[in-house]
């Protein structure tokens, strides 16, 4: 029952929130000469653009327990004009994907012994794999000497949103942390409308809203993506600024488990600082902060 009532809870406050950002003009509405009190639609204009009454759409609104039918969560998901993301992280929330297979025994993550493999023959370039909640599960030489030797810091607390945001080396190695910062949170908040009541992901939740003002502000925005690629601009201090491309590839078999890639542009500034990073790293002059072992 207590996962029931926290996907409701969660259903509740991502569609409120979803209602509030739409521009009504975009979403195709003539101006009715009614004055707007609250920013974005009212319940009324989401039912009708999703074809759905008033009144049901309000109950689910409410968090009441109710299951939609796939075509009515997709009529929703384009009203709200949702992203994929945002279209799945409904899916999930209202329990339309959620399934026994998607939500195995919350034991502790273990890399299987090929991976490990995998990270040493990408030894030229920074990798990692992360696990749930963005937990750190695994990195190689060049990932160590390019972000933070994570074998530095209790396994229990070795987590990547954690680490972003509690770490002020973390805040000064990222350019554009507010970007980046951003990002692991919208990745928790997807994490949670799997399962909202994992206990380890309410006490990171709970914990980083407590002690980052930035967390708690963005979360209460309830924005979900799915970063899949994209870019990380940094100063590291030992090879100065650089810009790291990056892919993730969730491993076939096992969804809890992504594995990161970055790579720099051929010919590019940041790549003559990663292959003189890369020279740091395998020898004994690097700092203990950033020597890879």
């Amino acid at each position: 029952m207590g996962s029931v009532t926290g996907l409701n809870r969660e259903l509740a406050d991502f569609l409120r929130r979803a209602r509030a950002q739409v521009d009504p003009a975009r979403a195709g509405l003539p101006p009715d000469g009614r004055v707007r009190r609250v920013p974005g639609l009212r319940r009324e204009e989401v039912a009708r653009l999703a074809g759905v009454s008033t009144d049901y759409y309000a109950r689910l609104e409410q968090g009441r327990r109710i299951v939609p039918s796939a075509a009515v969560v997709e009529a929703i998901g384009r009203a709200l004009g949702l992203d994929a993301a945002g279209r799945v992280h409904l899916e999930d929330l209202v329990g339309l994907t959620a399934a026994p297979a998607r939500r195995p025994a919350r034991g502790v993550q273990r890399v299987r012994p090929g991976l490990y493999q995998l990270l040493d023959a990408l030894d030229g370039e920074p990798a990692l794999i992360l696990g749930r909640r963005t937990d750190i599960l695994a990195a190689n030489r060049m990932a160590k000497a390019l972000f933070a030797d994570f074998d530095r810091i209790p396994a229990p607390r070795r987590n990547y949103a954690r680490w972003m945001f509690l770490d002020d080396d973390a805040r000064a190695l990222f350019t554009d942390w507010p970007d980046q910062a951003r990002a692991a949170v919208e990745s928790l908040r997807f994490e949670v409308g799997r399962d909202p009541d994992d206990r380890a992901t309410v006490a990171l939740v709970a914990e980083l809203r407590a002690h980052s003002p930035e967390f708690a502000e963005w979360w209460e925005e309830h924005r979900v993506h799915q970063r899949t690629h994209g870019s990380k601009r940094l100063r590291h201090p030992l090879v100065g600024p650089l810009t790291v491309d990056y892919e993730s590839l969730t491993l076939p078999g096992d969804p809890d488990t992504t594995l990161y890639v970055y790579t720099t542009e051929p010919g590019s500034p940041s790549r003559e600082a990663m292959h003189l990073l890369a020279g740091w790293a395998a020898s004994d002059n690097a700092p203990p902060g950033q020597k890879a072992r």
